[in-house]
């Protein structure tokens, strides 16, 4: 990896003394594709390289700002980087707003123009995993106790935040009787434990799960958790 003192002198007069803008920016070095993915709250802005860059030879400076704000803050972490991402959690944190994100690559002394992000608003757009499940067999039935995702905000830096806190959710239960290759729906409802009973004794059995809010659509299923009834 290219060490990031090499490119100090060119950083500090190409983005502090201005000289950057008597230069002429190239369209080839643009960043393509720059658009945030979000998974459980976890905002990453991803790009791809431009046109004209391969291998290691480019660096990228990383800018953003909520939706009606004129100023444009720099990433200090994802200044001057190699890597073709850059985690702005903590900067899009309040997830009802939209937001933005820019990308600007340099090359050998040659710089390109920004690249926007479309509009991102964390509430609206990241995926949610499917709960956890813990599954304990009682008396014939099956005791399913399920988790939702954590995210990656703490209140007061100790307790971890779920997205229960943010969401009113809604748990789907299937159960799968393997010698009918039969799926049936046990419950649908936002208690995070469940009672599976009528079980059929010597059989096994695989349960799944997802998570459902009308904002969010739906997760994906959980892994199958198998067990044999006694």
């Amino acid at each position: 990896m290219m060490p990031k003192h090499c490119f100090l002198g060119f950083l500090v007069s190409f983005f502090l003394t201005g000289v950057a803008g008597t230069q002429p920016a190239h369209e080839s070095l643009k960043p393509q594709r720059v658009r945030f993915q979000s998974r459980n709250f976890h905002n990453i802005l991803q790009w791809q390289p431009g046109r004209a860059l391969t291998g290691n030879s480019s660096v990228y400076f990383v800018q953003y700002k909520m939706y009606g704000q004129r100023q444009w803050k720099n990433k200090e972490d994802c200044w001057g980087i190699q890597e073709l991402f850059c985690d702005l959690t903590n900067e899009t944190s309040d997830i009802q707003e939209p937001y933005y994100g820019r990308v600007k690559a340099a090359s050998a002394g040659s710089y390109s123009d920004w690249s926007l992000t479309p509009r991102f608003t964390p509430w609206w757009e990241t995926k949610i995993d499917p709960p956890v499940m813990n599954i304990t067999q009682v008396n014939g039935s099956l005791l399913v106790i399920l988790h939702a995702p954590n995210l990656p905000y703490r209140y007061q830096k100790e307790k971890t935040v779920s997205i229960e806190d943010y969401y009113a959710l809604v748990y789907r239960v299937f159960i799968i009787n393997n010698s009918l290759e039969k799926e049936k729906k046990v419950y649908e409802g936002t208690h995070r434990v469940v009672e599976i009973e009528a079980l059929t004794p010597h059989s096994s059995y695989c349960v799944v799960a997802e998570i459902y809010q009308p904002m969010l659509n739906r997760s994906q299923r959980s892994e199958e958790r198998c067990v044999e009834t006694p």
